[in-house]
């Protein structure tokens, strides 16, 4: 009882705290918005606001920040999900590689499909660019997979081994994509590798929060499941549950969050790894809880970084991946620290 009311209490934080920062974001950029004024414009059919100052909010900031807040659901969610799959606290897609075979599947598209991306933007950003990114990160993650795990279990040291490899790999390939591309392919590819919610649309937020509900969905619906897997593959496989078909489920659509979300806003990194573990030590490890917290902090943790990326060089804009990058990094390294000499 007191366990599920101090959940409730921390739910209820920082859903506020998330509300709070989603308003507070529509202020931060060139144009000088105030709080009062965004919350005016979001919740008042008429308001006497300048016509210039609600285009900007729904047209622009708007959008972003909404995708922002999915975006960082998402990765949060998948990180959860991996890391409960792999049974490891650095499991994570960005890690392990398979944000890297994501990027590299959505480079192809964006450099072979260029065509096609000036005469239907909208087709390529909401079709092409996610299927390649899917299909990039499904193939990474299931020979990542295959890589790490034999008859003895699953090994950890092989999966980051493999995810710097495929790493290795997957950037060698994107710069040759980058140096045969024209100037406005390298444009979108230097962008896009380093991660940005510039390009926000009401296309990508669809997108990303159908995907983002169907994910939830599934893997709340698993969560037992992932409890039990927590205490080892044979002892979820004598409680009845399907293992092998779990994996496979869990896997491809892991691959599929980490690949709409690469084609939606490149690569950004460290939100799966940071986000599940800071829920853990809130609330535990029970994935009924964890699952819904994580998406909650990841929403809260991207918000913040794209904040940041937007005021740290003003009046231009740090790539946002950079800024997951600079917190997640150190947190990576903590994380290694804590599990020297545990690997499997």
């Amino acid at each position: 009882m007191l366990r599920n009311f101090s959940n409730t209490l921390v739910f209820s934080a920082f859903a506020l705290l998330l509300a709070l920062s989603s308003v507070y974001s529509i202020t931060v950029g060139p144009m000088n918005i105030s709080f009062w004024q965004s919350i005016q414009s979001l919740t008042m059919a008429t308001n006497d606001l300048a016509p210039h100052i609600n285009l900007v909010i729904h047209d622009i900031r708007l959008p972003r920040t909404l995708l922002c807040m999915l975006v960082g659901a998402i990765l949060a969610v998948c990180g959860a999900v991996m890391q409960g799959l792999f049974r490891n606290p650095l499991a994570e897609p960005g890690i392990i590689g398979v944000s890297a075979g994501a990027s590299l599947g959505g480079a192809l598209a964006i450099v072979g499909f260029a065509a096609l991306g000036v005469e239907f933007p909208e087709f390529m950003a909401l079709m092409v660019v996610p299927i390649f990114a899917f299909f990039g990160g499904a193939l990474t993650t299931i020979l990542v997979y295959r890589l790490g795990t034999s008859k003895f279990g699953t090994s950890v040291t092989i999966m980051l081994l493999a995810g710097v490899a495929i790493s290795a790999l997957s950037g060698a390939a994107i710069g040759y994509l980058n140096f045969i591309a024209d100037d406005q392919m390298l444009r979108d590819l230097s962008l896009w590798s380093m991660g940005s919610l510039a390009g926000a649309s009401w296309g990508k937020i669809s997108l990303s929060a159908t995907t983002l509900l169907i994910l939830f969905w599934f893997f709340y619906k698993k969560a037992m499941a992932l409890n039990a897997l927590l205490l080892g593959e044979s002892e979820a496989k004598h409680l009845g549950i399907p293992v092998q078909r779990l994996k496979r489920q869990l896997i491809l659509l892991t691959a599929v969050g980490v690949g709409v979300t690469v084609s939606v806003s490149g690569l950004i990194g460290f939100i799966g790894l940071v986000i599940p573990h800071l829920g853990r030590m809130l609330a535990g490890p029970d994935h009924r809880t964890l699952l819904p917290l994580s998406a909650l902090l990841g929403a809260l943790l991207m918000t913040a970084a794209d904040m940041v990326a937007r005021v740290a060089v003003a009046p231009a804009e740090l790539p946002v991946g950079i800024v997951t990058a600079i917190v997640g990094a150190p947190f990576f390294l903590y994380l290694l620290f804590q599990q020297k000499g545990k690997f499997v």
